[in-house]
């Protein structure tokens, strides 16, 4: 009984040994494995889908944000063998939430020659050039910033368009209004809530070319803006989406994302 006592003790130590080798294998494989995927680079972009072409959600097709910015984005990011994961916000949350760093990058028609933003994050260099401008209802009888005295203004909360419709308030004499989502302004200038708003064109030109009651002029002394995205202060990011959007440009690839998306 001791002999086979002893044989039966013997092979549970090798069952063992050979159990504990099995297990080390396996855990080497799931590591090497989720090492595979753990490898996979993926960036956070906060954007604000609220300004068609560039950002917008197409309810009658998908809940999915699409638009130029959308398409430049995921184009130079899979050149860097990134992959997006892109997260809808308030256009004034975007820059708070890259400082507090919950998100890699903004793309959002952001304007990269604001001073103060750049004390707090970092740009790109510019990827297109837009245009602001005023727009009123055709019988308003607003056909100029003079014709502004007295009125309401609007324009979206944190953008360059508001900054510079707050510039003109006191030369012209308009109160100045913010709203969060474009939408909110061209709904509260068709009821009258306001007078006009301030946009950037190719914004500006898409709500105006479906609405006939629309009319538009620039704003005086507009400056062009150069859209551009956003990084956080000191990211390394900023030196390669650079590179790759010159290269885009260079061979024409962003010159096709703006006759797809500003063409028609």
């Amino acid at each position: 009984m001791k002999k086979w006592s002893g044989i039966a003790l013997l092979l549970v130590l090798v069952m063992s040994v050979l159990g504990a080798c099995g297990t080390k294998d396996e855990a080497d494989g799931e590591k090497a494995g989720s090492s595979g995927t753990s490898d996979t680079k993926i960036l956070k972009m906060g954007t604000s889908a609220d300004y068609p072409p560039f950002e917008y959600v197409d309810t009658a097709v998908s809940d999915e944000i699409i638009g130029f910015d959308i398409d430049l984005a995921k184009m130079v990011a899979k050149e860097l063998g990134y992959t997006l994961e892109i997260e809808d916000m308030d256009f004034n949350g975007l820059i708070p939430a890259l400082q507090a760093k919950s998100i890699d990058l903004v793309v959002a028609g952001m304007d990269g020659n604001n001073e103060e933003r750049k004390k707090v994050i970092d740009f790109s260099a510019a990827y297109f050039t837009a245009t602001n401008l005023v727009i009123t209802m055709k019988d308003s009888n607003i056909n100029s910033a003079e014709d502004l005295k007295g009125k309401k203004i609007g324009a979206q909360t944190a953008s360059v368009q508001e900054k510079g419709a707050k510039s003109l308030e006191e030369q012209y004499g308009y109160s100045v209004e913010s709203r969060d989502r474009v939408p909110d302004l061209f709904q509260e200038i068709k009821s009258g809530h306001l007078d006009a708003i301030v946009i950037a064109d190719v914004v500006a030109n898409g709500y105006i070319e479906s609405n006939e009651d629309l009319a538009s002029f620039e704003l005086p002394e507009e400056h062009k803006l150069g859209l551009s995205m956003a990084f956080q202060k000191g990211s390394a990011l900023t030196a390669e989406f650079d590179r790759v959007l010159k290269e885009l440009q260079d061979n024409g690839e962003v010159e096709k994302l703006v006759l797809k998306w500003f063409s028609n």
